[in-house]
């Protein structure tokens, strides 16, 4: 007997053992995994007469609220395929979405009305308008004044499959337009299972969301915490005193992050961050992050680091910086090094290469870098409606990275570099990574990048992007002899730039096309 691989089921499985434990938390609103699931059965209901049926599209464009966590049963048990937009992004970009998506419905939270009235013109699809929050608002149909007309019978479609499409989410699209990224229940399922296999999140765990729940479905821990009856924590916006108030008043254990998030928390001051708990467990990716800031976050808040790798198109996860004994009797200072790495694949992530141009495997020295790739469960369907970028990223059954990596002697990748952003000077390839983890261990740098720059003698040279600590100082000769002592020397940057801050996209990622377009660009972000 076989049954389709579906997060769904795990929400099925949780409402039956746990209908009376705390599901939800946001603000004043607390619901069991009852209510919550309920709430979901009433939107699917009324989506359903709204006329939404197998394969339509419902966009979101929301913070992490209860609302927005909803969407990502409701929308899937219609079998119906769910939007989840970053609402950091522009009216443009909203049009962009909607349209290339062809969204029937489009829910949007109270911030960002106002926006989308403006360009409702534009969006000749979307049939029905929702306001998830706030006051009732002219043209705009209430989520809460429809769950409260609904009884939550609606009518399920048939079997759902492995492969029907449950979300498209959209890259950040930072040098051209944001691509779909189709991800299927089998994908989302088993991405899931393999969170839980490497990471030990339990009943009793409170997970806090410090991560949006729209960047490619909450590294699914939108199903990965109902999965085991533990508790969602709402945090529409990221604040590092709202977390550390929050971890806390709500007795947080985990948490997901982007490495300038780590950042903001690790650079706190003593007022912001108060009473601290300890042996909170962090998840990081998004970003290489820094030796130097997993050694702080450890060392001075208690807090335990774990560095996943992933992409939107692999559903996201594919490696996992696995603990191993030996890791045990390493300095704080060795082992953040060890943390610092991309890891080995998940159980249930399939297979991993790092290859060079010619696609042969690297030797496994520390040293060889070439390219990521990876087959497997958890890779995307594909870009929507987008065959020549689905064909390009997918080539002999294998998903192109994009990233440069180098793998150690005991099988652990570590990402060196996006490949367009490693720098050849005067024929050395430098690792922009590398310089950045070694810039951050300056007592006076918050956050820092590094480019490759035009050179009339090299080629190309390293400039690296500096963000000093408030009431810290420090000069370019100082920052450029401090690498020299730690690395070799043509690997230090030849020219330090002092910027009040790093250009980023909309999911935290530094834009170092920008930076690489000088000083007149940063002006122009």
């Amino acid at each position: 007997m076989e049954t389709p691989l579906s997060p769904l089921e795990f929400a099925r499985r949780s409402r039956r053992l746990y209908p009376d434990r705390e599901a939800v938390v946001d603000g004043d609103v607390r619901l069991s995994y009852e209510q919550f699931l309920a709430r979901c059965d009433r939107w699917s209901d009324r989506l359903q007469k709204l006329g939404v049926a197998a394969g339509d599209r419902v966009a979101y464009i929301a913070p992490n609220t209860h609302s927005q966590l909803e969407s990502f049963y409701a929308v899937p048990q219609l079998a119906a395929v769910l939007v989840p937009i970053n609402y950091r992004l522009t009216a443009d970009d909203f049009v962009y979405i909607v349209n290339h998506s062809g969204a029937k419905v489009l829910c949007v939270h109270s911030d960002h009305l106002d926006a989308v009235d403006g360009i409702r013109d534009q969006l000749p699809t979307v049939e029905q308008y929702v306001n998830l929050d706030g006051p009732q608002r002219d043209g705009w149909l209430d989520y809460e004044a429809e769950l409260e007309r609904s009884d939550g019978q609606f009518t399920r479609p048939p079997e759902i499959q492995e492969s029907t499409l449950l979300t498209i989410n959209y890259t950040s699209g930072t040098t051209a337009r944001p691509k779909g990224v189709m991800i299927t229940h089998r994908n989302a399922y088993l991405n899931t299972v393999g969170t839980l296999i490497h990471l030990a999140i339990r009943i009793d765990d409170r997970y806090l969301w410090t991560l949006p729940m729209f960047h490619a479905n909450g590294w699914t821990f939108v199903w990965t915490v109902t999965a085991v009856g533990g508790i969602h924590i709402c945090l529409p916006k990221v604040e590092p005193a709202r977390v550390f108030d929050l971890v806390r008043k709500e007795r947080a254990t985990w948490l997901c992050a982007a490495p300038t998030v780590l950042i903001g928390l690790a650079n706190a001051s003593p007022e912001v961050r108060g009473e601290v708990p300890r042996g909170v467990h962090v998840v990081t990716a998004g970003a290489a992050p820094a030796a130097a800031t997993i050694e702080r976050m450890e060392g001075e808040l208690g807090w335990e680091i774990t560095q996943v790798y992933g992409l939107t198109e692999t559903a996201p996860f594919i490696t996992v910086c696995e603990p191993r004994p030996e890791h045990d009797k390493l300095s704080p200072a060795d082992r953040a090094v060890i943390k610092a790495r991309t890891g080995v694949e998940l159980i249930t992530s399939g297979e991993l290469k790092v290859v060079d141009e010619a696609g042969a495997e690297v030797a496994h020295d520390g040293k060889s870098m070439g390219e990521i790739v990876v087959r497997g469960n958890v890779v995307m369907e594909g870009y929507y409606n987008d065959p020549e970028a689905t064909a390009a990223a997918i080539k002999d059954g294998w998903f192109h990275s994009g990233d440069a990596a180098v793998v150690h002697p005991d099988g652990f990748a570590e990402i060196r570099d996006r490949i367009k952003d490693v720098i050849i000077s005067g024929g050395e390839n430098i690792s922009s990574v590398e310089v950045e983890g070694t810039l951050l261990r300056h007592p006076a740098i918050q956050e820092v990048a590094v480019v490759g720059m035009a050179d009339e003698r090299w080629g190309e040279a390293p400039h690296a992007f500096v963000v000093l600590k408030p009431g810290q100082s420090a000069t370019e000769e100082e920052l450029i002899g401090f690498t020299r002592e730690k690395l070799a020397h043509f690997k230090a940057p030849k020219v330090v730039h002092f910027v009040p801050e790093l250009p980023k996209t909309a999911t935290g990622k530094i834009q170092k096309f920008v930076l690489r377009g000088g000083a007149a660009a940063i002006a122009r972000q």
